[in-house]
């Protein structure tokens, strides 16, 4: 069993939406079913297939939360340390083209966001990054081109 990184934040994250799912979104849906099974024939109630998709697909996203649960291997970011770039890492850029500043934490992969600055483990970009450290360039191949970014700062925050 592959094992998942992801910091304590994600996993906590994952945790909420799991009893979410379970507490609040299975029984509105289990009740969705009762109620349109109380219309009468199955055959052709919408509403009754609408519900039996809805509860797959709750039941579909516990599993893989289960799953991802089961197999995270958590990683406490405010104790790790150094000057290279590596998972839980925030690390501050500056495009060399633009001169456009960018700061980003290496996260595990479900808790990618990159509107809140987290960017996947296994992205191009963090991928360049990891073992460097302030004051490396690295290269990104993007659909664009070839993109240079310094490293400004790596923080453990």
């Amino acid at each position: 069993m592959e094992k998942v990184p992801m910091t304590a934040e994600g996993y906590q994250a994952l945790d909420e939406e799991l009893k979410r799912l379970k507490t609040v979104e299975r029984p509105a849906v289990i009740a969705a079913i009762g109620e349109a099974r109380a219309h009468g024939d199955l055959s052709e109630n919408a509403e009754y297939h609408a519900a039996k998709d809805r509860q797959g697909w709750i039941e579909g996203q516990i599993a893989e939360i289960e799953d991802r649960m089961a197999r995270a291997q958590v990683i406490d970011v405010s104790k790790l340390s150094g000057a290279q770039v590596k998972f839980g890492a925030t690390v501050s850029l500056i495009d060399e083209d633009t001169e456009q500043e960018a700061r980003y934490q290496i996260v595990g992969d479900h808790e990618a966001d990159v509107k809140s600055g987290k960017i996947s483990i296994s992205s191009p970009i963090a991928r360049a990054m990891i073992g460097k450290e302030g004051g490396d360039v690295v290269e990104v191949t993007t659909p664009t081109g070839v993109k240079a970014y310094e490293i400004t700062k790596v923080e453990w925050v």
